[in-house]
This record gives structure tokens, sequence and C-alpha cells, in this order.
């Protein structure tokens, strides 16, 4: 039975293709699916097998050789730079496997971090507005159960720890997705299973979630899953 809540992405005959010649790479081949609002996906698959690259288009960080992607029914592939940068300031958060957080800041400045390169429209009073990107940081880092190492740089932080900052920057432009790509890779067991609830729970509150995992037991946690081979949807 199909999903009734609105299509938020779309994907339809995209390819992508790295190289020319006898180079040339078929990264992804004629890929066609439907992602809804308060979706749970887990995208799985071998290395090499277009996961990753299908992720980097769906957060607007590389476009398609050819086919269409759209979100809110609007055409990605054609927008410009700016545009792309806009949708993904606006519309979604990334969390990644290494955290790509900044070890010369703190957990709640490396989670303001977003709100501080957005562009804005209205410009006010910045002492304001930087006590409310403060505030709100404080405030999703205690929702991510951080709420006690708010002024803690990254070395003194475990890695679970470190992730749950990740996430609480990825939160912090109120996205209505998130990317998330193998965010358990660098965790055991036990810190694992409390990211997963994190992302479980944001779900829950109507949060788009997508994550690529090569763990099956990670996987389980979303509500679908997608197989990739060889730069094809094998199994969804």
């Amino acid at each position: 039975m199909e999903n009734s809540n609105s299509t938020l992405i779309e994907v339809i005959d995209l390819t992508k293709i790295y190289g020319a010649g006898d180079s040339k790479v078929i990264a992804l081949d004629g890929i066609n699916l439907k992602i809804f609002t308060g979706d749970f996906i887990a995208i799985i698959g071998a290395s090499g097998s277009g996961k990753s690259t299908f992720m980097n288009i769906l957060g607007t960080l590389d476009i398609p050789t050819s086919g269409k992607y759209l979100f809110e029914n609007i055409n990605v592939e054609k927008m410009d730079d700016d545009e792309r940068s806009y949708i993904r300031s606006k519309h979604i958060g990334f969390v990644f496997q290494s955290f790509n957080l900044v070890k010369t800041l703190n957990a709640v400045e490396n989670v303001e971090l977003p709100l501080f390169y957005m562009k804005d429209e209205k410009k006010g009073n910045f002492n304001k507005k930087r006590a409310l990107i403060r505030e709100k940081a404080i405030s999703i880092l205690k929702d991510v159960g951080l709420g006690n190492r708010i002024y803690h740089r990254t070395n003194q932080l475990s890695g679970g720890q470190q992730q749950r900052i990740a996430i609480a920057r990825a939160l912090i432009n109120d996205p209505d997705l998130i990317l998330a790509d193998e965010p358990t890779g660098n965790l055991d067991s036990k810190t694992s299973i409390e990211i997963m609830q994190i992302f479980t729970k944001l779900n829950e509150e109507g949060v788009t979630v997508i994550l690529v995992t090569h763990e099956h037991d990670i996987a389980e946690y979303a509500h679908s899953t997608v197989e990739f081979k060889d730069g094809k949807i094998v199994k969804s």
C-alpha cells in the first residue's frame, strides 16, 4: 500500500556517470524512487554499489548526469549552485560516519555553525541573533542527551558523544530531511543502539530519515530498505 503522506523526493531515470571513454564509470544507472514525508529508509549495498553517490545527489552535493531529481516537486537538477545551497541549508541535515566536527570548537559552537553560514534575509541585531542561536543549540544538545557536555571540545568526548553533536548540528536548521551516511560506522554496538534510538525518535516526530549502512541490524531500525547493486536498485 502506498504511503498516504506527501511525496518529499522523487527521482526519475536518474543516472550519474564519471569519466569518459575507457575510464567511464556508471555510478547510477536509471534510478527510479519515491520517498514520502515521514519515511525512514535504509539504503544498503556493497562498496561501489552507488549508494553514497545517490545520497550525495539527494543532499544536492552532486548533480546527476541525466534524469530528474524532484525535491518537494522542484527540479533540483536544474538549479544553480546558490539554489542548491539554499535547499541544503533550509531543508536538509547531514550526519556523517566521521562526524565532521571542527576540533577547535566546543560542542555548542559546532552545533551553531550552520546557522552562522546561512544567508539571513532579515538583517537584525547580531548579538540578539547570536543569543537566540546559542539558546536553540543548547536546547537541541539537551534533547540528544548532551546537556552536561555543552562546552566540552571534541577531544574531550567519546565517539558516541561526538555523533550526538553531529546529529544536533544537523537539526539546528529544523530540516525536513536527515541524510545519515554510515552514522554508526565508527561506534560500538551499545552506542550504535543509542544513536539509532535518536533517529527513531526524530522520525516519530515527523522528520524524514534516510541512512546509508552496511550493517543489517542498523537497517532494521528503518521502515523500509532500498538495496543498490552496480548502480541499480535491486530491491525496495
